[in-house]
């Protein structure tokens, strides 16, 4: 296949979720970590991922040799308020795209929240047990996904950066918590295991160039409180140093929360070109030049 210039034309990437928080870092790093592909990007404005008419014609149009699905509904509250539009997009919608994607690379974002938490530092081969519908649906995903061989799952962890809308990144949330209450309650006894956006999207690249499928966990290398989490960012963004205050997930009175979600990566690690480090590390190590941490990350991810 050749284009007008009489070059060969590049494989096309699809990346779902477009406008998401990971697929924003995916096709904004797209020119320097994955240049041997043609990356194009689909939101829920160009095709609605649960009608199988409009997704099999996105198909026909792009013709895709690799696709990365990050296309979700990613926010545990709303999949238990609407199940039935959480199933229809988390699982329904990615059984579909990978039987399109039968012959072709598939790589799917799943989530830390396949397990219960009690544990903590998982690695692939623990036993999932989700404890809330976001993670059900992902488990879920998961299976259909990993039947076949040639496809990839990765089980990201909570993920920091910025997104278009300003309301897709644990960071964001944060930040407006603290200007619009003055105070932030973080937990001593809920632990993850947090990862950069653009961290996460240069992994992702290396694992689709490297072409070794199967299930991967994807974070920092730092068992971290919410508390812990908050207090880095606080470096970086001094109206949440005042706000901090310390809680406990024992008194919280919503939907059930894991307490422990940090993840075990060695696994990719060794896949990987660059070493996955703590978040406090990887915050500490960014130069404070007026720059935003998150939008320094896509040009320059060298811990």
């Amino acid at each position: 296949m050749a284009n007008r210039l009489g070059g060969a034309r590049k494989p096309v990437a699809l990346v779902t979720g477009a406008a998401g928080l990971i697929g924003r870092y995916l096709l904004a790093t797209a020119s320097r970590w994955a240049p041997e592909w043609d990356v194009r990007g689909l939101t829920r404005q160009d095709v609605d991922l649960t009608d199988e008419a409009s997704v099999s014609r996105i198909w026909q149009e792009h013709q895709p040799a690799a696709v990365i699905h990050c296309a979700a509904i990613s926010r545990p509250a709303v999949c238990e308020q609407d199940p039935e539009l959480a199933r229809r997009v988390n699982v329904e919608a990615t059984v579909l795209l990978a039987s399109l994607a039968d012959k072709i690379p598939f790589l799917f974002l799943s989530s830390d929240q396949v397990f219960d938490g009690r544990q903590g530092w998982y690695v692939e081969t623990d036993r999932i047990n989700p404890v809330n519908y976001y993670g059900e649906t992902k488990a879920e995903a998961e299976q259909a996904v990993l039947a076949n061989p040639h496809h990839t799952v990765i089980r990201l962890a909570l993920t920091a950066g910025t997104s278009q809308t300003g309301d897709r990144s644990f960071v964001e949330d944060m930040r407006r918590s603290a200007v619009r209450d003055h105070r932030l309650t973080l937990f001593t006894d809920e632990f993850r295991s947090p990862i950069p956006a653009g961290v996460a999207a240069r992994a992702v690249w290396e694992l689709i160039v490297c072409e070794r499928p199967g299930l991967y966990h994807l974070s920092g290398t730092e068992r971290l409180s919410r508390l812990d989490i908050g207090k880095a960012l606080a470096t970086w963004y001094p109206e949440l140093s005042s706000g901090l205050q310390p809680g406990s997930v024992a008194e919280y009175r919503g939907p059930q929360r894991p307490p422990d979600l940090s993840m075990r990566c060695e696994k990719i690690q060794r896949l990987l070109s660059f070493p996955l480090t703590g978040f406090r590390h990887w915050i500490a190590s960014r130069p404070r030049d007026g720059a935003d941490l998150w939008d320094y990350a896509m040009t320059d991810l060298n811990p």
